[in-house]
């Protein structure tokens, strides 16, 4: 399962394991980092990163199915489970460190033959892929938690071959006719 568009601290950190349905999950209102060694929550990066995240019903049923074995991982801790209410967890419930998502992501990326791709390409591919697509910058830009418009567009906004080719004929017949 991907959220591309998410920070990895997000992700680490996010929405209670029962509140995933399609369209939408919880709102992002907090962030894991690593101080000393501990786990400190945080507010978002920026303002515009408190946002509710869509979810894709893919995504949301591999969600329910996480749970599942996230649930089985209760039963075995017993006693030792910490209940903090994370979706990714350690085996004893504990927040998982943003270092240990990168770790399986190495694992996911070497199986499937991706070279170096980082954890942070996967957002950079997805905002870019949406913005492709023809989904209008503003929704991207909601969508990644952008605080400007701006870095949806100097960052991950590429013109290919294709599309400049296709301007060219259109601002021609304008500059005939004029």
């Amino acid at each position: 399962m991907a959220l591309p568009w998410l920070r990895r601290s997000f992700v680490v950190s996010c929405w209670p394991a029962g509140s995933a349905r399609p369209g939408r999950a919880g709102r992002e209102r907090q962030a894991l980092s690593w101080v000393d060694g501990y786990a400190v929550i945080q507010p978002p990066k920026t303002r515009a990163s408190r946002r509710v995240i869509p979810l894709p019903d893919v995504v949301v049923s591999a969600l329910r199915e996480h749970q599942k074995h996230q649930d089985a991982k209760r039963a075995d801790a017993g006693a030792k489970w910490e209940d903090t209410g994370f979706v990714f967890a350690t085996r004893q419930g504990r927040p998982m460190s943003p270092y240990t998502l990168v770790k399986y992501w190495h694992d996911v990326r070497e199986a499937a033959g991706l070279g170096t791709l980082r954890f942070h390409d996967l957002r950079h591919t997805a905002v870019s892929l949406l913005l492709a697509l023809g989904v209008p910058p503003h929704v991207v830009r909601e969508i990644a938690g952008h605080s400007d418009i701006k870095v949806t567009m100097m960052v991950y906004a590429h013109g290919n071959l294709t599309e400049k080719a296709a301007a060219l004929p259109s601002s021609g017949r304008r500059f005939r006719a004029g």
